[in-house]
């Protein structure tokens, strides 16, 4: 666990977590409580349900998720390790009355982090783009809102909470920042944020399939990440794809 410290300099007293400014530790916090009590609500309210009543299967996500950049140019090869990580709340929609079929419609939060070979720098607000293998790491982050939107399917009833299920949707994504840097041959570090050329609303293909909290989880973007990007010529219309891990907490 991280605890806050006090820095003293000319009689002045600075309260800093890691550097960071008090307000957006205590943003960050409520954030927290808020997921806590919407998990609690959610739980409290199937609990008091019975065998054949009519329920909603509202829930909060966490994934966790391997993702690579697809559809390069051809003077690009894949990215390296990369990773994401969202978190969010759904709510649940019933379309029948046994609630096995609904609609989910939702909210979250989402981070990207690409170790990838596309070289982008930003130069008088125009975006420039090159492959360039002298450079020593090349790093992408990303932040982003996220909309999910789900058809969904379940073997649970109003008491059973564990049980299949296949979700599949669409999620609309809208970009918060992104930031771009890499080393070059002198280790120099060189970075760019939220550049001109950012595609800042993305959407893609969803699925979700697994038993109780643990499942599997697909994000095929369908949307480049670059508007009227090129290099060498050629059309970039990279895109991201994911998969790895979901958690749904009642």
């Amino acid at each position: 666990m991280n605890y806050p410290f006090f820095i003293i300099s000319n009689h002045e007293t600075k309260y800093c977590i890691f550097d960071k400014p008090f307000n957006l530790v205590m943003k960050t916090a409520v954030t927290h409580l808020f997921f806590l009590f919407l998990c609690g609500f959610c739980f409290s309210q199937k609990d008091a349900l019975n065998l054949g009543d009519k329920y909603a299967d509202d829930q909060v996500y966490v994934s966790v998720a391997y993702s690579q950049f697809y559809d390069q140019p051809a003077s690009v090869s894949r990215s390296n390790f990369s990773y994401s990580l969202s978190t969010g709340f759904i709510k649940d929609l019933i379309l029948n009355k046994q609630g096995n079929f609904s609609v989910g419609a939702g909210i979250g939060y989402g981070l990207d982090f690409f170790n990838h070979e596309l070289k982008v720098e930003e130069v008088n607000n125009n975006t420039i783009f090159s492959s360039d293998t002298s450079i020593r790491t090349n790093l992408f982050k990303s932040q982003n809102l996220e909309f999910p939107l789900e058809l969904r399917w379940r073997t649970s009833n109003a008491n059973k909470y564990e049980f299949w299920r296949v979700y599949a949707g669409i999620k609309f994504l809208y970009n918060l920042s992104n930031n771009f840097q890499f080393d070059d041959t002198s280790n120099l570090r060189i970075k760019y944020s939220d550049i001109s050329s950012y595609n800042k609303l993305q959407y893609g293909l969803t699925f979700s399939a697994g038993y109780d909290e643990f499942n599997i989880n697909i994000f095929y973007g369908l949307t480049p990440i670059f508007n009227n990007g090129k290099i060498d010529l050629e059309d970039i219309n990279t895109k991201i794809l994911k998969f790895g891990l979901i958690f749904y907490f009642l």
